[in-house]
C-alpha cells in the first residue's frame, strides 16, 4: 500500500470517529463504563494526541532530523506493520502516552480531529521523498522511519474503533 492508500484508510476511520462522537451528548462521552475503564473522551484524547505525536515523529524523519540508522526493524514491529493490527492482547499505553490522556470535552476532541487531519494531509505528499535511514524510536516498536510512522498511525486508529465499541457495549448495559 501506499503512504496515499493509509492516508485514506485513516481518514476514513476518522470519519467512524466524527460519527460517533456527533452522535454522542456531552454526558455520555465523560462517562467511564466502569472503574478503570477510559470514557469515550480518555479514548479520543489519546488517539488523537498519540497520532499528532506520531506525525511529529514523521515529521522528523522527513525532514532529516531523526535517527540515522540502517538497522531493520524488530521482527514484532514489522508483524504488526505487515499484518496492520496489534496482537490479540490487552495492553497498557506506555506511561508517557498515558500521561497526556486525559478527559477532554466533546469541542477539543473534534478541534484535536480536525488538526489531526490537517497534518495528516500536510506530510502525506512528502513521506515518499523522505530517507528510510531516518528514523524516530516508538515507544513500543523501537526505530521507525516516516512510512513506518505513517503505517503505524493508520493501525493504531482501527484499533481503538474496536474500544470504542466496547465502550459502546458497556453503557448499553449502564442505560
Amino acid at each position: 500500500m501506499s503512504t496515499n492508500e493509509h492516508r485514506k484508510s485513516t481518514l476514513k476511520s476518522v470519519d467512524e470517529y466524527e460519527k460517533l462522537l456527533n452522535s454522542l451528548t456531552d454526558e455520555d462521552f465523560n462517562l467511564s463504563p466502569a472503574p478503570g475503564v477510559w470514557s469515550y473522551s480518555e479514548v479520543y484524547s489519546h488517539i488523537f494526541q498519540a497520532n499528532l505525536a506520531s506525525l511529529t515523529a514523521a515529521e522528523k524523519c522527513i525532514s532529516g532530523t531523526g535517527i540515522k540508522s540502517t538497522k531493520p526493524i524488530h521482527w514484532i514491529a514489522r508483524l504488526i506493520l505487515f499484518f496492520g493490527r496489534f496482537p490479540p492482547v490487552k495492553l497498557k499505553a506506555p506511561e508517557s502516552l498515558a500521561s497526556m490522556t486525559s478527559k477532554i470535552t466533546r469541542e477539543e476532541a473534534r478541534n484535536l480531529i480536525i488538526k489531526f487531519k490537517r497534518r495528516l494531509d500536510e506530510l502525506a505528499p512528502k513521506v515518499g521523498k523522505s530517507q528510510s535511514y531516518q528514523k524516530i524510536k516508538h515507544p513500543r516498536l523501537g526505530l521507525l522511519n516516516a512510512s513506518q510512522w505513517f503505517r503505524f498511525i493508520e493501525i493504531h486508529t482501527l484499533h481503538h474503533q474496536k474500544q470504542l465499541l466496547r465502550i459502546q457495549k458497556q453503557l448499553k448495559k449502564i442505560h
